[in-house]
């Protein structure tokens, strides 16, 4: 099973994710971006954005799907995907392959993801690097914030202002996990 956490930078992906994992130790978790950091060391990227790579998208569900195979344990993602497009390649090939795929959707107001991208530090050590992940994250917020209206029939929206903990919560009942 996998179980993808969707939304704006800075909606509590991570967060969630986290707190998901710390109540269900045996899952793995996966961030796609990391198969996006190790393709822009390989390759140029269209767009700036690696998620535009194809190779990206293959690999990720390629890879996800071989997290369950291999190790039979639920697989966390936390990843940002609203380009119905991108999304549909994913989750399709995850569903051509037999992994049952749990979509969630943080949908978190944009005035809040402001905030919560303000306030936010990724880099600590790096502070140049840490606000062009701010800048990044803060000229997304309208197209994320719109993608709610574009999710997968399948995607279960959440209302990502509520408490982490009530969130995982919400995940775990959902999945049959808790």
């Amino acid at each position: 099973m996998i179980i993808w956490i969707n939304g704006a930078f800075g909606s509590g992906k991570t967060t969630l994710v986290t707190e998901v994992h710390r109540r269900l130790p045996e899952a793995l978790v996966f961030d796609p971006e990391n198969v996006g950091f190790l393709l822009r060391e390989i390759v140029e990227v269209p767009g700036g954005d690696f998620q535009n790579i194809p190779l990206w998208r293959r690999q990720v569900a390629s890879l996800a799907q071989g997290l369950v195979e291999e190790y039979g344990r639920p697989v966390l993602a936390p990843m940002t995907v609203v380009r119905r497009q991108y999304a549909d390649e994913i989750f399709g090939a995850l569903e051509k392959a037999g992994a049952p795929v749990h979509h969630f959707f943080l949908n978190v107001s944009a005035p809040v993801l402001e905030q919560r991208l303000h306030d936010r530090v990724l880099m600590p050590d790096d502070p140049e690097r840490d606000e062009a992940a701010r800048r990044w994250g803060k000229a997304r917020i309208a197209e994320c914030v719109a993608a709610v209206g574009s999710l997968r029939e399948d995607t279960v929206v959440l209302d990502g202002e509520l408490p982490t903990a009530e969130l995982a919560g919400l995940v775990l009942e959902r999945t049959g996990l808790a």
